[in-house]
């Protein structure tokens, strides 16, 4: 039982919530009892699970690396408001880019719209979200929690633009043509960018198409970048299954 907010873990536990920290150990933190169960059932091993010691808290299985603590002292390392019952600290994972249909982000930076595009892409693809410079860290406490755990089930990847392989349409909101106008044949790579700037001028050159969302003539500009992804991975994915 941990009861001194001195202890080590306690210690690991805040410093992950600083980007830096993360780099530098490879670890990160996931706060909740499910996400910690969607790291169990996606196979990953916790390098430590530190759980609430109040009444009515199932036992985690045999063998898994756990430690309980005074809920009291729990709360205060949990980046959530509320506090937390528990906290899992694993090593980040990457994937490769691939799949028959996949995202690319450029230049994301609100963590929550990372695990959330996360989220959509294990929902309706094969392949992984790519992050490409400027996104921010898949593995921060916000985004981790917008995966609602999909960040265990289907790790990011990374690359440069120019290293992925396949058709790579831009989602740009003044092109042309409409995503209903794309032939969508696999490998197909969604290229999504920042809500505000956009994908960056060298990422729409380069890309094989650009495509637009249709929304209303009375409606806003554009989608955010998580609505987008997830409208674009529906409409490609259902016209590949019907194709």
């Amino acid at each position: 039982m941990i009861t001194s907010p001195h202890n080590e873990q306690l210690k690991t536990i805040r410093k992950l919530q600083a980007k830096r920290h993360r780099e530098r150990t490879g670890l990160f933190a996931a706060e909740g009892e499910d996400l910690v169960d969607a790291a169990a059932a996606a196979g990953w091993s916790p390098e430590a699970v530190l759980r609430s010691a109040v009444a009515g808290v199932t036992p985690p299985e045999r063998g898994t690396p756990h430690t309980y603590v005074e809920p009291e002292l729990l709360d205060a390392v949990s980046s959530l408001g509320s506090g937390t019952r528990a906290i899992g600290v694993y090593r980040q994972r990457f994937s490769r880019p691939g799949g028959s249909l996949s995202v690319y982000l450029d230049g994301v930076g609100d963590p929550g719209n990372v695990g959330a595009v996360i989220r959509a892409a294990h929902a309706l693809c094969d392949g992984p979200v790519v992050l490409g410079p400027g996104c921010a860290d898949p593995y921060s406490p916000k985004a981790v929690r917008a995966s609602m755990g999909s960040v265990f089930a289907r790790p990011p990847a990374q690359a440069a633009f120019n290293e992925l392989s396949g058709a790579r349409v831009a989602l740009d909101p003044a092109a042309s043509a409409t995503l209903a106008d794309v032939e969508p044949a696999p490998p197909l790579v969604l290229c999504l960018g920042a809500e505000r700037e956009g994908l960056r001028p060298e990422v729409l050159k380069a890309a094989n198409a650009c495509a637009r969302i249709p929304v209303r003539a009375d409606g806003p500009e554009s989608l955010g970048v998580a609505a987008a992804a997830a409208i674009a991975l529906y409409e490609a994915a259902t016209r590949m299954a019907a194709s």
